[in-house]
């Protein structure tokens, strides 16, 4: 980790990578937050898989099915009391949990716009940020419902790091350093010549998986692209903390600007299900031409195709409740895409690549052939 520098404000210190909450009051809801969302996910999410794989016995439905039409799932289960505790759980601890960074940010934003305006011309690394590019509607939803987005809150990056480090714990995953995005970051295959020169994260949010990947090929260049200004920002402060160099920059995924058979490898993380089919289906084309010939292109996300990407009736209930009260809007549509034959489509050879990054989600590997 780099030297601390006398502009970085860090009231209360950090651990390790992790920078300390500014205050104790913030920090102790965090914790609060984080502790009731591992309850959740270790006994009410559970208890609810129990009451409602009863429930669609008791209705006559299959519940090892995920090809059960939505609305005789929501008859079988509607009104009932432990199916409810468990939904308003997740919708309620994600509130709060935003609420709680969102308020600790904007009521200080002075000081903190400052600390972000301190490294924005700082290196290692660089940040390009674009103020007029004309971002579409697709990326200006409040995603997760995070309050204003990705885009439309100057502390994205700051409630979007925070919140996540809540969330992981809650999966057993923590990631307070960093720990799954380099996990991941070292598991993305290099092309078989072993030359890696350039390397690119598509839709890269904060930057960790592109600093796991600098990390780990220290002599590449390596970019993190973004269509939210907001945390690429706050991904090159990090990274300049860190004393990683990366490069950030402001650009839609599927118009990169970058040229032709540029990069050698190329990897996004939980993209493409925040996506528009069309617009999936754009970027990954738009892979393919920056790639050089034997490029390797690593999505990492859900599965889709068969069963709608889903493998029982209640991973399906699971799915669309993720679509409807997550904020997850092209959650549906994109686990109805054949991801693999659109990569084909784009002209990958595409085959899977190792065991699961993380329970449902899968890595499939695209080579650009020579």
């Amino acid at each position: 980790m780099g030297e601390k520098l006398n502009f970085d404000k860090e009231p209360r210190g950090a651990r390790g990578r992790l920078e300390r909450l500014a205050r104790l009051d913030v920090e102790s809801r965090d914790d609060f937050l984080t502790g009731y969302r591992v309850w959740g996910a270790d006994q009410a999410i559970p208890a609810a898989m129990k009451r409602f794989n009863e429930l669609l016995e008791r209705a006559g439905i299959d519940p090892s099915s995920p090809d059960t039409p939505m609305d005789r799932i929501f008859s079988a289960v509607d009104g009932d009391p432990i199916l409810g505790v468990a939904a308003r759980y997740r919708t309620g601890v994600h509130d709060v949990m935003h609420r709680n960074f969102d308020e600790e940010f904007t009521a200080n934003a002075d000081y903190y716009l400052s600390e972000l305006e301190a490294f924005d011309n700082r290196g290692p690394g660089t940040l390009e940020l674009n103020p007029d590019l004309d971002i579409p509607d697709y990326a200006r939803h409040e995603i997760h419902t995070q309050p204003g987005g990705y885009v439309g809150n100057p502390f994205a990056g700051h409630i979007y790091h925070y919140s996540t480090n809540n969330f992981y714990t809650a999966r057993k995953l923590p990631n307070y350093q960093d720990e799954l995005h380099t996990r991941l970051g070292n598991q993305i295959p290099a092309p078989e010549d072993g030359k890696v020169t350039r390397i690119l994260d598509i839709g890269c949010g904060i930057g960790q998986l592109a600093i796991a990947l600098k990390e780990r090929f220290p002599q590449a260049e390596v970019w993190g692209l973004d269509a939210a200004g907001p945390m690429i920002r706050y991904g090159h402060m990090r990274a300049v903390e860190l004393g990683v160099d990366v490069n950030f920059t402001q650009r839609m995924a599927e118009d990169t600007e970058f040229p032709d058979n540029y990069f050698d490898m190329a990897a996004s993380y939980i993209l493409h299900h925040e996506l528009p089919e069309e617009i999936s289906r754009d970027i990954t084309t738009e892979v393919h031409r920056i790639l050089r010939p034997s490029g390797t292109f690593f999505p990492i996300d859900f599965q889709t195709g068969s069963s709608k990407g889903a493998r029982t009736a209640y991973a399906r209930y699971s799915q669309w409740k993720d679509h409807r009260w997550n904020a997850e809007v092209w959650r549906e549509e994109y686990a109805r895409l054949d991801f693999p034959q659109a990569m084909e489509d784009a002209g990958f050879e595409v085959t899977r690549e190792g065991p699961p990054a993380w329970r449902s989600r899968y890595n499939l590997l695209g080579v650009k052939p020579a």
